[in-house]
């Protein structure tokens, strides 16, 4: 990932910056599968949002998944400004984190092997960084609306988890596990980028300690 000024602290009201009032241009199908990554996303389909530290290589982790993952797409929440740029995301003055959609079939993959390649993904308990890519930018999160019934299984796997890494003795984890606001996608060329340049950087490092959640393939 690029790298800009790294800022560990949220913005303040009086730094945020203003965006703007019209979405950013973006793909409109998965790179990978041909699925419009926008919608409107086929009936039972249900969407996520993930944060996890970059998020090429964060998205590919997830449509790496299979068949259960209809689509991905990488872009923007948890934030203030409006339609934010990239640039603007890793000024660390939107409030914004680098999230992945994930737009699912839960009879096909359950949430719970979505919340597992989440938390095995990347180390949860770093703060406002993964590795060496530091700013707000690059904090844990999930994001569901509130009254989403899903939230209460997020957060008993954020509690599981949590119980296994101070078993190895990790630190707690810093997750934040709310509604992140709206989704902004973000520009074309961020989609789906590890599948148009396979040697691109993917910064992303799981701590090595498996996830107690999750079952993998959803009950019929």
């Amino acid at each position: 990932m690029l790298f800009f000024r790294k800022r560990a602290e949220m913005p303040s009201p009086d730094q945020i910056l203003p965006g703007r009032s019209t979405p950013l241009p973006t793909a409109e199908r998965h790179f990978v599968n041909g699925h419009e990554i926008k919608g409107p996303y086929p009936d039972g389909i249900e969407t996520v949002v993930f944060g996890l530290g970059c998020f090429w290589g964060a998205e590919r982790k997830f449509w790496q998944l299979g068949d259960g993952v209809y689509a991905t797409a990488v872009g923007y929440a948890g934030g203030t400004t409006p339609n934010p740029t990239y640039e603007e995301t890793c000024s660390g003055l939107t409030g914004h984190n680098e999230v992945v959609l994930v737009a699912y079939d839960p009879t096909l993959i359950s949430f719970g092997a979505l919340l597992k390649t989440f938390w095995e993904s990347h180390d949860p308990t770093q703060g406002m960084r993964q590795g060496n890519d530091v700013g707000t930018q690059y904090r844990s999160g999930i994001y569901l609306p509130d009254g989403d019934p899903r939230r209460a299984e997020a957060e008993a796997s954020g509690d599981a988890y949590a119980a296994a890494l101070k078993a190895r003795g990790y630190g707690p984890i810093t997750t934040e596990i709310r509604d992140g606001g709206p989704f902004y996608f973000a520009e074309e060329y961020h989609q789906q980028y590890l599948a148009k340049n396979p040697g691109g950087y993917c910064g992303l490092g799981g701590t090595g300690v498996s996830c107690p959640v999750g079952i993998g393939i959803a009950a019929e």
